[in-house]
């Protein structure tokens, strides 16, 4: 590292420092805690800290690193905890309610594993291919692969054993000289992670909820925001995705939420925690880290999409995570937009969810990330810039109703307001793995529901008297789709998950009554 240059103003998360050399997005060590360099002008850099300054002073030194902020990518992510930039949190299972704190995870703590090696000597090598494999769960195998950007021919490899992550697997050969590889990656986690390209998303992710599956699919490589105020059932209804979709990888980036929320995933999520990797920045941690978590958790994401795993990523909530870039942004003295939100906050979205899709990876295989974001707007108005911006770039809608939070209807998605933009793609998915009229019922449902939604408009107006006997039969077939087949107790065992075969049946005896 160069000289250290001296921290020569502090504000909160901010602090500038004066002097030469440094480059955007560089990581930087303010006094030893992590920070990135995010605006620059001559002679002068400012950067964000990841740790509380809290006893940081004018003149303490600030040491350049020449790399930008970067995520580990190596075995034993999966079930671990991090904090918003990575750094591994350890569970106190011990207790109860389980609680996460500063420390080592066991599975991160794994430095020796079992590697079985694939690539043999004078084999040429390209961008993204596996070289090795390790066992990382029962469920999981973690696939090494050649960097992107890097390719040439095996020089020389180990046996297969027991190695270091940091230990020589293999030697290749390149235009730039011998490199070695090992069982970790850098990777910036601002930098999408290359593919070959991407490809239309449909198969739908089944998540075991009726109104969702049924009525507002979302497909692997999707998008789709929760938006919904305080009670209203975010935070549960991501916890039943990620429990029960189909998905192989969970990535579970608790941004800015309260603490006892994260605790809820541990004691929710249970063995499910082998296929799950938690992004734990509540709000009593950092607000710089917090804004970085969500690139944290998606770089992770693109790691296990590489290996070609398909992963869905639940975000929670972006709310918290634009409240973050606003403060930032007031500190950095910015010029406000809507609501005190920075100018930019409509393309830090929309960069966030471009990240998913479904990809062919460099080395062949597909993979896909699902990206399902959950949106807090004050008030449950949905007009605020966070959930528009968000509507703008995800094409899936679930908005959760205060009124049918309040009624114990869950999930209490509202039918009226919410949409897929993936019907069309999905459809002769449920017509050749289900059944062939399942759009057919889906379409008589949503009829079913907007005609009562309509009558009983009426029935506010001159009473239920004045309706006919058709109207009224509408109106019980209504109420027995939204009791029986809508609303669904995620406590009850038999009621938590409903495969999609039974969920068609039940689709066709509600219509048919």
């Amino acid at each position: 590292m160069s000289q250290p240059t001296k921290i020569h103003g502090i504000n909160g998360p901010v602090i500038t420092v004066l002097g030469e050399g440094f480059f955007m997005a560089e990581t930087v060590l303010a006094a030893g805690l992590p920070g990135e360099v995010i605006s620059l002008k001559p002679g002068e850099a400012t950067i964000q800290v990841y740790e509380s300054t809290s006893g940081l002073k004018p003149g303490m030194p600030v040491e350049k690193t020449n790399r930008p902020m970067s995520v580990t990518l190596r075995p034993g992510i999966i079930g671990g905890i991090f904090d918003g930039v990575g750094n591994p949190l350890s569970k106190r299972a011990d207790i109860d309610p389980p609680d996460i704190n500063l420390a080592e995870n066991f599975n991160w703590c794994r430095n020796i594993w079992a590697v079985k090696v694939t690539a043999k000597v004078g084999q040429i090598l390209q961008e993204g291919e596996v070289f090795a494999t390790v066992s990382e769960t029962e469920n999981i195998t973690y696939k090494a692969m050649v960097p992107p950007g890097v390719s040439g021919e095996v020089m020389r490899v180990v046996a297969d054993g027991e190695y270091h992550i940091s230990d020589e697997i293999l030697a290749i050969k390149t235009p730039e000289g011998e490199q070695i590889l090992t069982l970790t990656q850098q990777w910036p986690i601002r930098v999408p992670r290359p593919i070959k390209h991407k490809r239309a998303c449909e198969i739908p992710l089944i998540t075991g909820q009726r109104v969702i599956d049924s009525l507002f699919p979302i497909a692997k490589g999707g998008t789709c925001s929760i938006p919904g105020g305080f009670g209203t059932g975010k935070t549960m209804t991501q916890h039943q995705i990620a429990r029960h979709c189909d998905a192989e990888v969970i990535i579970y980036i608790g941004c800015g939420e309260r603490g006892n929320e994260m605790t809820e995933v541990l004691e929710s999520f249970g063995t499910l925690l082998s296929r799950t990797v938690l992004i734990a920045n509540t709000s009593d941690m950092p607000v710089a880290a917090r804004e970085a978590s969500i690139y944290t958790g998606i770089t992770l994401a693109e790691c296990y999409r590489d290996m070609g795993y398909h992963v869905a990523v639940m975000a929670d909530s972006t709310s918290r995570w634009a409240e973050a870039l606003r403060e930032l942004a007031a500190r950095l003295e910015e010029i406000p937009a809507e609501e005190g939100y920075p100018a930019y906050l409509a393309t830090r979205l929309a960069e966030f969810y471009s990240r998913a899709g479904f990809s062919e990876n460099l080395n062949g295989t597909t993979g896909s990330i699902t990206i399902i974001g959950a949106v807090s707007p004050q008030g449950s108005d949905f007009s605020e810039p966070v959930t528009m911006h968000t509507k703008r770039f995800t094409r899936c809608f679930w908005a959760l109703d205060r009124r049918l939070a309040y009624a114990r209807h869950f999930p209490a998605i509202n039918w009226n307001e919410s949409y897929s933009g993936y019907l069309p793609a999905l459809d002769p998915w449920f017509a050749k793995n289900v059944h062939k009229d399942f759009a057919k019922y889906r379409t008589k449902i949503l009829k079913i529901l907007h005609d009562e939604t309509v009558l009983l408009e009426t029935v506010k107006l001159v009473g239920e008297d004045a309706l006919s006997e058709e109207e009224r039969h509408t109106l019980s077939v209504a109420e027995t789709i939204r009791k029986n087949f809508i609303a669904q107790n995620a406590r009850n065992p038999e009621d938590t998950y409903t495969p999609l075969e039974k969920q068609f049946e039940m689709m066709r005896e509600a219509t048919n009554a």
